[in-house]
Order: structure tokens, then sequence, then C-alpha cells
């Protein structure tokens, strides 16, 4: 593809199953959603940031798209977030923490191995942004709880942050799932409307997510189930401890997640620098499921928005260096002649 290059990896997170990575070249780091995977359902926000001059990596979590695990099932969020902490701050080259390669994947890895190691020198001192797309959102937001200085800012596609009112189970209801879910966590019993038909608006996208085999359409299992119920619980008290630059693009006519939660997010949120933009009509989806037209619109001002962080980054790293020459090398030691004729 023109501008850029798309490479896949496997890697073994610190309790040995394996996790499906990829990376779109030409730095936002994504997480995908709840019961999808990166490389196929995440291919266009990959490609279109890359175009716009961003490597961009993504993750499946374990038991989502060609990752480890039993399909859709999150025994424990934590270690999920930490999965994703691990492999970002790697790319990232703040972790010493190694890329392992089983027998299965160790022709792959050994064949990218040299080139990772470039990566993580030449990101090193690069601008780190997350993007998080509905439950992503939720874990963009505890990777920034995790290391509030780390990351310099997240997008938000209709995140997971909190329950809406309208929809918070009685406590009676959430004592009984937390029970459940240690007796038969896997099982796919919690009720539950078809994701697909209310997220993606575009036919052709709810038929490409049915026929995906790694894109997961049955019911939510409980110990799943009840993992995101505690995640959202525990988000929704920390909202005011977001401190980083965000932006949250939600469309006003979701009904996956509340768009008055992104408001919410917006207004409780300790970060001096921070967008919210609605879309009218728009669904839950907003990067793949809408019109071309809308999903043009939604990453014009994603991309506006991290170009505009990016330059004025730049614009003080110059500043920055030529301070440092300065400092180095004062006026007074130096003389400068002018040569005439």
């Amino acid at each position: 593809m023109e501008n850029m290059k798309y490479e896949e990896e496997f890697i073994l997170n610190s309790r040995g199953l394996k996790l499906f990575t990829c990376r779109w070249l030409p730095f936002p780091l994504f997480s995908v959603g709840y019961g999808v995977e990166c490389s196929i359902t995440m291919r266009g926000t990959g490609i279109r940031l890359a175009k716009a001059g961003y490597a961009v990596y993504g993750i499946d979590y374990v038991g989502h798209g060609k990752s480890s695990g039993l399909q859709a099932y999150i025994p424990s969020f934590d270690q999920l977030v930490n999965d994703c902490s691990e492999h970002f701050t790697c790319i990232s080259g703040e972790s010493s923490t190694p890329v392992l390669a089983s027998p299965s994947v160790a022709q792959l890895l050994t064949g990218i191995s040299s080139s990772f190691v470039t990566e993580k020198i030449q990101y090193k001192n690069k601008m780190r942004y997350l993007l998080g797309e509905s439950m992503g959102g939720a874990v963009a937001l505890l990777l920034h709880c995790k290391k509030p200085k780390y990351w310099d800012g997240a997008i938000l596609v209709a995140p997971m942050c909190k329950i809406a009112e309208k929809l918070r189970p009685h406590p009676f209801v959430i004592r009984v799932l937390r029970k459940l879910s240690k007796v038969i966590p896997t099982w796919k019993i919690v009720p539950t409307q078809d994701i697909i038909d209310m997220a993606f608006k575009n036919p052709e996208k709810r038929k490409e997510i049915r026929s995906n085999p790694y894109c997961y359409k049955g019911k939510p299992r409980l110990r799943t189930a009840q993992q995101l119920l505690t995640v959202s619980l525990e988000i929704e008290k920390k909202l005011d401890q977001v401190t980083m630059p965000f932006l949250i693009v939600h469309g006003e006519a979701d009904t996956v997640t509340d768009p008055e939660v992104s408001k919410l997010l917006y207004n409780s949120a300790s970060s001096t620098d921070k967008t919210l933009k609605m879309y009218p009509s728009m669904w839950h989806a907003l990067t793949s499921g809408e019109s071309p037209e809308d999903i043009e619109h939604v990453f014009s001002d994603i991309v506006a928005w991290l170009d505009e962080r990016s330059e004025d980054r730049s614009s003080r790293s110059e500043k920055e260096r030529n301070a440092e020459h300065d400092d180095q090398f004062p006026d007074s030691q130096w003389k400068t002649i002018e040569i005439e004729g």
C-alpha cells in the first residue's frame, strides 16, 4: 500500500499466552473493542492513520481475534490492561520486557527481530498516543491511570467509561452476577441485544463482521460480563483523575455506549486539553460502520487533532534544541566576522 507497510507478529505475554499484534508503519497505539480484532476490523483505521504519517500498533486481547484463549472470555480485565501496557511500552523502548517466541512462531519473530529493535530506538523519543474504541476506550483510560505521565494523549471513540443510569443493573443483580461468574464463568447466558445490528449502520459492514471468524457473535460469557461491569464502575470513580490530552468522538445516535457518558467524561476530567466532538445521526462504529463520507469526516477530525499536537511538540523540541545549543555555546565565546567586498 502507498506510504505504508503492514506487518504481523505473535508475542507471548507474561502468562505464556500467545497474543496477535499488528502494525501499520510510515504513533498512536490503539486498543479495540469487545469481541472484535485488530487486523481486519480495524484495518481502515490503521491504513488511514499510517498514510497520515503515524505508525499504528494494534493488539488482539487474550480471547480475541487471533490471540490465544477462549473466545471472548475475559477472566481478568487487569491482566488484559497489563498485556497492552507491556506490549506498547516495549515498542516505545521504555520497557525491558522481551519479545518471546514459542516454537510455532520462532521463524516469524526471527525474521523481524532486528527491525523491532530498531523501532524501539526510533520511537523512544516520539510522542505516544492511544486510540481506544468502545471497550478499547476503557483500556486506554486504565493505561493512562496506570502511567499518568507516560502517554501524550488519547483518541477515545465512543468509549465505554461508565454505565448509563438507565442501563445500570440493580445492586442485587450485580451481586448475583458476581457469584455466578465464579461458579460458571464461561457460560454464555447473559441476555443482550445483537451488538452488530446496534453498532454498525452500514449493512455491508454488518455482513463483513458476521462473516469474520475472528469476531465473536455470541452472548457475553458470565465472567466477561462481570468484568466489564466492574471496570465500568471503577472507571466511573476515576473520571476526574484523567489528566492527559484527549479527543472524544461519539455518535449522537449510539445505543451501545451512551453519548451522555462521553459528555460526563469531558466535563469531569482534569485535563486542560480536551475536545469532545458529537456527530448527529451517527451510530456506535464511527470509524467503520458509517457511510464513506461520514467516516472521512471523523478521521479528518482525528488526524487534525493529532497533527496540531504533533506540530506543537515539534516546535517546542526545536526551541529546546536551540536553547541547549545556546547554553553550550554562549555568545561570549564566539565572534562574528563580517567580510566585505
